[in-house]
C-alpha cells in the first residue's frame, strides 16, 4: 500500500516527533511509505486574500500547494501525526486542510453537487497525543477526532476505513505509560 505520513509538530525531538518516526519506520517494513514533515518544510498554514479570492476558480494549479496535493493523489493511505493543543489540531494543520481541501483538489461542485476527489485514498488514520484524559476531551466533543475520521475521510469517498491510536493525559504521563503506547503504536501500524 502507498502511504503518506503528514507529521505537525514543531520539535522533531519530541514524544510526537518520537511517535512519527516510528510509525516511518514501522509503515515502511511493508508498505511504499512517504512523509511530510509541515514544519521542516516551512509549510505556511495561512490562506491569503487572492488565494481565497479564487478559492473556487483556481482549477487544479495551486502554485507551492502542488507537491503537497500531488503526494496526496499518489497516497492509498494518509496518516497524520501530531499533538492536540487547545483540544485542536496544530494551525499548522488545520492551515494544511484549509489549504488542500479545496475545490478540484478535494473534490468537485457541480450544479450544487459535491463529490469527493480523493477516491485513491481508501484509510484515514492519526497517531496523536492529548494532554488531557479521554473523558475531558470527549466532553469537549474531540474535534481532532472528528477532523480525521469524518472532514477528511469525506473527500475519500464511501468505505474509507479509519484508525485512530491516541495517547491521553500526556500532561501527567510517565515514561512506562509513553513506551506502552509506542508499543502498542507499533503493534497496530504492524498489522496494516
Amino acid at each position: 500500500m502507498r502511504i503518506l505520513v503528514i507529521f505537525a509538530h514543531p520539535v522533531a525531538e519530541s514524544f510526537n516527533g518520537a511517535l512519527f518516526r516510528l510509525t516511518v519506520e514501522t509503515l515502511g517494513r511493508c508498505h511504499d511509505v512517504r512523509a511530510i514533515d509541515l514544519n521542516a518544510d516551512g509549510f505556511d498554514p495561512r490562506m491569503s486574500r487572492e488565494e481565497r479570492l479564487n478559492y473556487h476558480e483556481a482549477g487544479e494549479e495551486r502554485g507551492e500547494l502542488n507537491p503537497y496535493i500531488a503526494q496526496l493523489r499518489w497516497a492509498e493511505a494518509v496518516i497524520f501525526c501530531f499533538p492536540v493543543w487547545s483540544y485542536g489540531v496544530p494551525a499548522i494543520l488545520k492551515g494544511f486542510f484549509d489549504r488542500t481541501m479545496g475545490p478540484d483538489i478535494a473534490f468537485t461542485l457541480q450544479d450544487g453537487t459535491v463529490r469527493p476527489k480523493l477516491t485513491n485514498i481508501r484509510l484515514v488514520g492519526a497517531v496523536t497525543t492529548y494532554g488531557q484524559s479521554r473523558w475531558a476531551v470527549r466532553w469537549l466533543g474531540d474535534l481532532p477526532r472528528a477532523q480525521i475520521t469524518r472532514f477528511f475521510t469525506w473527500f475519500c469517498g464511501r468505505g474509507t476505513r479509519t484508525l485512530y491510536l491516541a495517547q491521553y493525559n500526556m500532561n501527567v504521563s510517565t515514561a512506562r505509560s509513553r513506551e506502552r503506547f509506542l508499543k502498542r503504536v507499533e503493534r497496530r501500524l504492524g498489522r496494516l
